[in-house]
């Protein structure tokens, strides 16, 4: 399972660790153009019937109501010259045109296909460019009047998905309808706050680090075409920076940029890349292996491509990073030390965007917060529960109790991680086997690098596993590790995906993730994994495991302390070091993502507890016919949903077994 890491030149450093889980694969972004991601195919299914027993879920959130639904089961390369600028596949008001008329079925299909083919890179990284007739040639366009027209053509698609009358569609089109009518919707609300984000900042969905992991690690170097292709995107950098730059520009504008205290990091990845050996860049590095690997190709042609990437990286990438850095320098003079997303101009409305995009719920600020305080409580007393009976010091404070478990669990080194991350996945995989009908045919592998916690899902045509990303250079203690690889992995975020990827659904179904189901599932996956026995030798691993899901409370608290509640940076870091228990430097990763992706964090508990809550129904009405595999079939055998959606389909499933 274990895969070399070689990215990035332009380390992310601890700022960019996001801990358990921070990231599908799906960055939230703008909500402007992009769709989420995800990959096809087809489940397999396995039984085995296990007993669970009943545990009530943690502290009740409430949600909006539920929308009525029904449950459904489930050659020879061209030369390596720059291309033209990226053109939209039509303007929206053409493309709808062609979209009118259509039965439902080929309206999902088509629609989603036409919001799929604004989103080049997104191709590649789903692995549809030959299903789709194109070549992986063109960087997004991620010019302001692109994105408006991408946003009227899915203002577009909304409204004729609307003229369809519901009476007339079967309960799984009816369900594809609301599941598709909630993305658009969501897709919609947004567009208001296409420029109240920060494209370039010091987490993970940061242009200059996703541009960075596409090439190096997304981008197929099968053969000499997709490597000419790998050429060709290169020389657009510079165009595609150029319009970052135009909307970084539009945000100063409207009052949106970055905190001054992130700037020196984010300069300082900028002008490594910047100002380096074009060679000893990861956009050459990563594709001298890739190419020197290709067979069937002469000696001279891959010293011709690595010549033609050298002068892509010098005319065009270089020169990218150097012009952001420039800008940034600008606007580091007159940014402030404000954190949260409050101080924008529409800040309140946008922050109460984020968090119905992330959660898939109407819970306020207010609420969000006062759910995360309760659980904090609990669990820390949980955690005591648990050390007394290890026979810790009873007035140690949560972080002491938290560091004597992590030493007490032992450490790995450097190669040691990815091994013992793949010895936990087998294991799980094996020990999953009684709860667990859906299984997918997609595998995952652990890719070990100076960063990581965060999952990426397979290619559609399989040319790429799923792959789990951790963080492997140093030292590392034991007692969270296998919460982190339950999460990302087995039976967390690749199985969920995986799954979602390879049921016959329509296409967008296929791809599409909601946050607060993703997260959610997740995060149930590591306490699942407690009450399946997984800790049952392993007390340190246990208190890794409820520390892990006391950061995510934490996260409710701050992420809204600092967003919606004027939080100052140092309040936030305090709470996660003392609160939470977690290290100084772990708690600035932590905050660095609240602050520039608001909201995300937010979706993990409270998905997390929309799902025990569910369970936990299911379990009361229909007492010794509850069936745990039944009941996670009904959670994962539609794919993600919103949660509003997905009680509902839980509400389903329960009156079937009723019958």
């Amino acid at each position: 399972m274990k895969q070399s890491f070689k990215t990035l030149a332009l380390t992310m450093l601890s700022m960019s660790v996001l801990l358990a889980g921070c990231n599908v694969g799906q960055p939230a972004g703008t909500p402007a153009a992009t769709p989420l991601k995800g990959v096809l195919g087809t489940a397999t299914q396995l039984a085995t019937p296990v007993a669970l027993t009943a545990t009530a879920p943690p502290t009740s959130i409430p949600t909006a109501a539920a929308v009525p639904v029904q449950v459904q089961a489930t050659s020879k390369p061209t030369p390596s010259s720059p291309p033209p600028a990226p053109t939209s596949t039509g303007s929206a008001d053409k493309i709808i045109e062609s979209l009118r008329g259509l039965d439902i079925d080929t309206f999902f299909e088509a629609s989603y296909r036409q919001l799929l083919l604004r989103d080049p890179e997104k191709i590649t990284e789903l692995g549809l460019a030959k299903q789709l007739g194109i070549r992986q040639d063109q960087l997004n366009d991620l010019s302001d009047a692109y994105l408006h027209d991408t946003q009227r053509l899915e203002a577009a698609i909304l409204a004729q998905l609307h003229t369809y009358e519901r009476g007339k569609l079967s309960p799984a089109q009816q369900l594809s309808a609301d599941v598709y009518a909630w993305y658009l919707q969501d897709r919609v609300r947004g567009h208001a706050f296409m420029y109240a984000d920060y494209p370039i900042n010091p987490v993970i969905t940061s242009y200059h680090t996703e541009l960075t992991l596409f090439f190096t690690d997304l981008h197929p170097i099968r053969d000499v075409q997709e490597a000419h292709d790998y050429v060709l995107r290169l020389s657009q950098v510079k165009r595609q920076a150029d319009q970052v730059i135009d909307g970084l520009k539009r945000r100063q504008a409207a009052g949106v940029v970055l905190p001054k205290f992130y700037f020196p990091l984010v300069l300082g990845q900028l002008n490594e890349v910047a100002h380096a050996n074009p060679r000893d860049t990861p956009f050459y590095t990563v594709f001298q292996d890739k190419v020197n690997a290709l067979k069937d190709v002469s000696e001279a042609d891959k010293t011709k491509l690595l010549q033609d990437t050298e002068k892509a990286i010098e005319t065009s990438v270089q020169p990218a990073f150097r012009a952001l850095s420039k800008v940034l320098e600008q606007q580091e003079q007159i940014a402030t030390d404000d954190a949260g997303v409050w101080r924008f101009p529409n800040g309140a409305e946008y922050y109460a965007y984020t968090l119905r995009h992330h959660t898939t719920t109407e819970m306020t600020a207010n609420q969000i917060h006062a759910v995360g305080l309760s659980e904090v409580a609990r669990l820390q007393a949980e955690i005591r529960a648990v050390t007394q009976k290890l026979g810790y010091p009873d007035n140690e404070s949560i972080p002491q109790l938290i560091g004597r478990a992590a030493q007490d669990s032992g450490t790995l080194q450097d190669d040691e991680i990815v091994n013992g991350y793949e010895a936990i996945l087998q294991a799980a995989e094996r020990d999953i086997v009684p709860v667990f009908d859906l299984r997918p045919k997609a595998k995952v592998i652990v890719i070990g690098g100076p960063t990581g916690g965060y999952y990426i899902g397979a290619a559609m045509d399989g040319s790429r596993p799923g792959a789990f990303y951790a963080a492997a250079q140093g030292m590392q203690y034991k007692f969270n590790m296998p919460s982190l690889a339950y999460h990302e992995a087995v039976p967390g975020h690749h199985t969920q995906v995986a799954i979602a990827q390879e049921l016959s659904l329509p296409l967008f179904r296929n791809d599409m993730g909601f946050t607060g189901y993703a997260e959610g599932w997740a995060l149930y996956a590591e306490r699942l994994a407690w009450e399946l026995g997984f800790y049952k030798n392993n007390p340190d691993g246990n208190i890794g495991r409820l520390q892990y899901e006391l950061m995510r409370a934490a996260r409710l608290v701050v992420d809204t302390g600092l967003n919606a509640k004027k939080w100052s940076y140092s309040q936030a870091i305090n709470y996660m070091v003392q609160e939470a228990g977690i290290p100084r430097g772990a708690a600035e990763a932590e905050v660095a993502r609240y602050i520039c992706w608001a909201g995300q964090a937010t979706a993990y508990k409270v998905g997390m507890i929309k799902i025990l809550e569910l369970r936990q129904k299911a379990k009361d009405k229909l007492g010794d016919r509850f069936d745990l595999k039944e009941f996670h079939n009904a959670v994962l055998g539609n794919g993600s949903l919103p949660l509003e959606i997905l009680e509902r389909v839980v509400d389903d499933y329960i009156a079937r077994k009723l019958k």
